[in-house]
């Protein structure tokens, strides 16, 4: 895991869900609910600008009373989110996020947004990480060839 880079080994493909800083926060509820996803980058073309995540709306508009049909991303977004670059190691990230409680990391080059991660992406590389580290130990401990279904035989 600690050579696993968030791009391309973590990410690759990816379809940024962006919208500007004048969408509504409707705009972005719709969006989410769309793609199925649990955050939104605010971008100004390419510019990142901010993030807002399903977090954001519970707490800065829906807790605050705020009318979802006429308040701006730009004022309920977290402007100028922390980033990481595309070969940032995925525990960066890891650590990062678990520092500072995110769930979703955008990547980012000379201020443009390239990409998001989140911790669902993280946890599917620790758990991949994880797996192999338990064969390698396996093989190691009880040779290449050992299995369970030998033993019984």
């Amino acid at each position: 895991m600690p050579t696993r880079r968030l791009m391309p080994d973590v990410i690759k493909n990816q379809d940024l869900s962006c919208l500007p800083p004048g969408a509504t926060v409707r705009d972005a509820a719709t969006l989410m609910a769309q793609k199925r996803i649990a955050a939104v980058l605010v971008t100004e073309g390419r510019t990142l600008k901010g993030i807002v995540t399903e977090r954001d709306m519970t707490a800065r508009v829906v807790a605050a009373g705020l009318d979802p049909d006429t308040t701006l991303l730009s004022s309920v977004m977290t402007a100028d989110p922390d980033t990481l670059e595309p070969s940032a190691t995925a525990l960066e990230a890891l650590d990062l996020m678990e520092r500072h409680h995110y769930r979703h990391l955008p990547i980012a080059v000379d201020g443009e947004a390239v990409g998001m991660v989140s911790i669902r992406d993280l946890f599917a590389v620790v758990r991949t990480h994880l797996e192999d580290e338990l064969r390698s130990r396996e093989a190691y401990m009880f040779g290449s060839g050992y299995s369970a279904e030998a033993t019984l035989g």
